[in-house]
């Protein structure tokens, strides 16, 4: 039966509202609008990841946009249509790995845990969240020379949130690294991202240290190091 306006009676007899037909097309319209958007997001996804891959084996130069259809198993006419140069794909490799980052980090802090806690939990959500994602963090590393200058300034943006976050916690648990005659709060803030940074060059999971492990060594080096910074 075909459910029109206005003329549709259901069991009772009672008539359906004149907008009835109305509202399931709406209804429909959105459904398919929906799957459509998750069917967009994953397909997103994955020539994301194809393409960090090639990116992190090939380099950002001798990649080429054929080789990252082939991984991905899609064709060159659909990854251009998401992604019309190397260049964008590498911004969206970029900027989804900070994003999702940035997600991460804010959704574990929690200000209500004592500060060197708080620093430990969000040292392991970092190190958790580089779970998986060594080629996109090797994208980040090597290939912003490719993006534009707003590219890179969007990018920028976000690394400075997340830096933010671990430097104002590190002033509170040493308020001394912050004086303008020993300005020592961005040295450690960085150098505590240079330990999670670079874990991806030797750490492998499934080895005898675990990211907790590690997640502990690099929360109690940075610690214990400022306590002896005068």
């Amino acid at each position: 039966m075909t459910i029109g306006a206005g003329n549709a009676k259901p069991t009772g007899g009672k008539a359906l509202p004149s907008d009835f037909g109305n509202v399931f097309e709406e209804d429909e319209r959105y459904f398919m609008a929906r799957t459509r958007a998750v069917d967009f997001d994953e397909k997103r996804r994955g020539i994301l990841d194809s393409a960090a891959a090639v990116f992190a084996e090939q380099g950002m130069e001798k990649a080429s946009m054929a080789q990252i259809a082939a991984h991905g198993q899609v064709s060159k006419a659909l990854l251009y249509h998401y992604y019309p140069s190397k260049g964008e794909l590498i911004f969206a490799i970029i900027i989804t790995h900070l994003e999702e980052l940035i997600e991460a980090i804010e959704s574990a802090d929690d200000p209500t845990l004592e500060s060197q806690a708080r620093l430990r939990k969000l040292v392991g959500t970092v190190l958790e969240s580089y779970r998986g994602a060594d080629n996109q963090h090797k994208v980040q590393l090597n290939a912003t020379s490719a993006l534009t200058d707003e590219q890179k300034a969007e990018i920028l943006a976000i690394e400075k949130r997340i830096v933010r976050h671990f430097a104002q916690l590190l002033r509170e648990i040493n308020p001394g690294l912050d004086t303008p005659e020993r300005p020592l709060l961005t040295p450690v803030t960085m150098s505590l991202f240079g330990m999670m940074n670079w874990v991806y060059m030797w750490f492998r999971d499934g080895g005898r240290i675990s990211r907790e492990d590690y997640a502990d060594v690099a929360t109690t080096l940075i610690l214990e190091g400022i306590k002896a910074v005068r």
